[in-house]
């Protein structure tokens, strides 16, 4: 068995040649990996290691290729693929009208169900006559040998309707295969995320980009650096398709973010205006417990740690207009209305919150909050899941997200969400605990993810 400092070694070469991040339940792969990759080699761990340091990409890539997790299907989260039809595509066929030519990128493609995908929704949606073309990304070379093949079992079929089975696969002895005039729309390429390609990824190229379910596996930095990629590759007026459980992780300064069809996107402006500085949004701490607030809004928030929610809605009543229409004021009248029960209320001051900012992380996730108070736990999801989006260090969105999969009977839903909102409750804001936990503490939020995922295992 590899030792604990070589798979700490592993863990920080993995983060900087391939800009992947692990956590710590997934040690035990990463031991076995290190020890077969070392195996086939000759070598020891140490000595892999050391040698993985240098330049050595083939064996990177055969590296890459047993970390990296494939499980994807056609027509996945298929809302997105709705909006692809009926949104995306005729807004984009009107821009290029004059060229007729349309650029999809499919960023992590893994086997390529997704591009695919992309393929078949433009084909019924844009006329022959124009030049479309769909590039599939992916850093593992087995998947993308794969993708290239387009062949799959019936498996990977479930979510497609029978209108795309029947006109875009044929059966074969071992499952089905993409139309070969499908096939040969989509290019597939083997690419790093930790690395730029100023050619892949120049300015303006794209009209639609999907990367899902890849941001959640990167670095921070690398997330940084991929999201600014992708959007100086989008077109003006191009739009960008994240996973549910990816985040941006910043704020993004040319995308807005849009919602139909039940699901979110993003869209990057027509007419990019330079970008400014915007101060970085900081954790919120609640005032020493042995010095009494002064500020209208610390004595609020002392009440409401003392659970006198009618008093502090009092305090908030007393406090001057100007500052009483502050989004942080008016967020924790919201969070104080909650907890009274006055969920109508406090979600009409969400929906101001959100009408003046709609990348409000804490907006969305107190309004998902009063929507499954209400019953709307659909609606509530979506919200949730732009939380979990808009501020990748947010723990409280990714607990509801678990405990609404864990109630649907999404085990591996749930088991991923509550696993994360236990790392980020470790180091989540006292006031969004306050605000937000339901009376619960740090300690107890995470002593009730642990005992949601023993239940679930």
């Amino acid at each position: 068995m590899a030792r604990d400092e070589d798979i700490v070694r592993l863990r920080e070469l993995l983060s900087t040649r391939l800009g992947m991040t692990f956590d710590d339940k997934r040690d035990p792969q990463l031991a076995e990996v290190l020890k077969a990759r070392a195996t086939q080699h000759g070598l020891t761990g140490r000595g892999y290691l050391d040698r993985l340091g240098t330049a050595w990409n083939n064996e990177l890539a055969a590296l890459a290729e047993a970390v990296t997790i494939n499980e994807t299907y056609f027509f996945r989260n298929i809302e997105q693929f709705n909006v692809l039809a009926e949104v995306v595509l005729p807004a984009r066929v009107r821009a290029r009208s004059g060229e007729r030519r349309l650029r999809l990128l499919s960023v992590g493609c893994s086997t390529g169900e997704e591009a695919y995908t992309l393929a078949m929704v433009a084909a019924e949606r844009i006329d022959p006559a124009w030049d479309v073309s769909i590039v599939g990304l992916d850093v593992n070379r087995a998947a993308l040998r794969v993708a290239a093949a387009g062949r799959y079992s019936r498996w990977s079929l479930r979510e497609t309707p029978a209108a795309a089975q029947h006109r875009w696969f044929r059966t074969v002895a071992d499952g089905v295969e993409i139309d070969e005039r499908l096939r040969g729309r989509v290019r597939f390429l083997e690419y790093n995320a930790a690395n730029d390609d100023p050619l892949l990824f120049a300015p303006d190229t794209y009209d639609v980009v999907f990367c899902r379910n890849l941001l959640m596996y990167l670095t921070p930095p690398t997330v940084a650096a991929a999201v600014a990629r992708i959007t100086r590759a989008l077109a003006p007026g191009g739009y960008l398709f994240l996973g549910h459980t990816d985040s941006l992780g910043t704020r993004p300064t040319a995308l807005t973010v849009q919602h139909t069809h039940g699901t979110f996107y993003y869209q990057k402006a027509a007419t990019v205006p330079p970008a400014k500085p915007t101060p970085e949004r900081q954790p919120l701490k609640r005032p020493e417990r042995s010095v009494r607030p002064e500020r209208k809004r610390d004595q609020v928030l002392h009440l409401v740690e003392q659970e006198r929610f009618g008093d502090a809605l009092a305090v908030l009543d007393d406090i001057g207009t100007a500052e009483a229409d502050r989004p942080d004021v008016l967020l924790v009248r919201g969070a104080v209305l909650a907890h009274l029960g006055h969920t109508g209320r406090a979600a009409a001051l969400c929906r101001k919150l959100l009408d003046r900012d709609a990348l409000n992380p804490d907006a969305h996730h107190l309004l998902a909050e009063c929507l499954e108070g209400d019953g709307d736990s659909a609606t509530a999801l979506e919200h949730h899941r732009m939380a979990a989006h808009l501020d990748a260090g947010f723990a409280m969105p990714r607990l509801r997200l678990g405990l609404l999969a864990r109630r649907r009977g999404d085990r591996p839903t749930a088991e991923r969400e509550l696993d994360r909102a236990v790392t980020l409750l470790r180091h989540e804001s006292d006031e969004r605990i306050l605000l937000f936990g339901g009376g619960f503490g740090r300690g107890a939020l995470i002593a009730l993810c642990h005992a949601e995922l023993a239940a679930t295992r």
